[in-house]
């Protein structure tokens, strides 16, 4: 079938994760009728649209293209998605909200460039590094050209200001430098900055601290920085083994922060308990791990790195969100891919299965 050439298990788990995932927004979406603010049926309807209808569309379509074709466009694709993230500062097209500019406005709609980004760093790192593992050992050819790659989208989202999803590209990139034969010292050089980085987000940006004390403490301020955790955790362990039942969460109805957003999985997770909050962990899981065979079976190391880093990416923004809702780490605002509110976004990782699918295709047995 052609339909369905490449990675059938990854095919089918990616279906399930979109459809499943879409089902899981339109519950917790639900939860916005109790406020007056909320278009409902304008959320569900660009999920639906958008997010399924092109995002589908896309992953074909990407799935599809020769890989040298692909692997030709790379680098186009990077700077065409850099200069996307950076028109969102150029007055009437830039759109403020929530103390951020993050979002182009088109007037019917509103896009977010930066899930466009996540894209075209990962093809330029794997445009990059392919030739060029044997010279990475090399300060000047390895580390220099990398920070200049992935330094330039970080500064761009570091500006809007987008933190999480700064940190979510810099160790996606991280993971495709070391995997491609990074000298220690460099990871290590790497590993420094980014502390040092950390440190000066903190400082400068007083939300930033305020999250990780809460983090530390998220009892200290529980009507204020703590409300969302706490709201999180009382959902998640409201639902107990089996849940309350789909569409049958409480928290979802004026109490818990963005629903629909950030928060999706601790809605998910009162209404259908551990088990399902366990089935959603192993779909990712198995989502990552079927990437990673993709990515070892690949007949050159460019269609290796890209499989690899659409495969860490989607994994990693998962487990941090799914994490952040239970505690274990300071809440970030990543949504939870394929799930949570956002058109934009929902189209961005269908299209990285698209690549990861070429990829399958191009493998070695093939």
């Amino acid at each position: 079938m052609k339909l369905v050439k490449g990675d059938r298990i990854f095919f089918v788990i990616t279906i399930a994760l979109a459809l499943g995932g879409f089902a899981i927004f339109s519950s917790a979406a639900l939860g916005l009728l109790a406020r007056e603010s909320a278009s409902v049926s304008r959320d569900i309807l660009t999920q639906a649209g958008l997010g399924l209808g092109l995002g589908f569309v896309a992953l074909f379509v990407i799935r599809a293209i020769p890989l040298a074709q692909v692997k030709r466009l790379a680098p186009y694709a990077y700077a065409a998605t850099v200069l996307l993230t950076l028109s969102v500062f150029i007055p009437g097209i830039g759109h403020h909200a929530n103390g951020a500019t993050r979002w182009i406005d088109l007037g019917f709609i509103t896009l977010q460039p930066a899930e466009f980004l996540k894209i075209g760093v990962v093809l330029m790192l794997a445009w990059w590094l392919a030739p060029r593992v044997k010279q990475l050992k090399d300060f000047r050819k390895g580390l220099l050209p990398f920070m200049a790659i992935v330094g330039l989208p970080a500064a761009a989202l570091l500006m809007q200001p987008n933190n999480s999803t700064t940190i979510l590209i810099l160790l996606t990139s991280g993971a495709l430098y070391l995997a491609a034969g990074a000298p220690l010292r460099d990871i290590g050089i790497l590993t420094g900055l980014m502390v040092v980085a950390v440190i000066a987000v903190l400082i400068i940006r007083p939300y930033a601290l305020e999250r990780a004390k809460t983090f530390l403490d998220p009892s200290a301020n529980s009507l204020g920085s703590g409300y969302q955790i706490q709201q999180s955790l009382i959902a998640v362990g409201s639902g107990g083994l089996f849940g309350r039942g789909f569409g049958q969460s409480v928290e979802k109805f004026n109490y818990l922060p963005e629903p629909d957003g950030d928060s999706v999985f601790a809605v998910f997770a009162e209404e259908t308990g551990f088990l399902g909050a366990t089935l959603l962990l192993a779909l990712f899981t198995g989502l990552f791990a079927r990437g990673i065979v993709i990515a070892g079976d690949s007949r050159d190391l460019f269609g290796g790195l890209l499989a690899l880093g659409f495969s860490v990416l989607i994994a990693l923004q998962a487990f941090i969100n799914m994490c952040a809702m239970i505690g274990i780490i300071p809440l970030t605002g990543l949504p939870l891919p394929f799930v949570s509110h956002g058109g934009t976004a929902l189209l961005a990782v269908l299209a990285m299965c698209g690549f990861i699918l070429n990829v399958s295709v191009h493998r070695k047995s093939a």
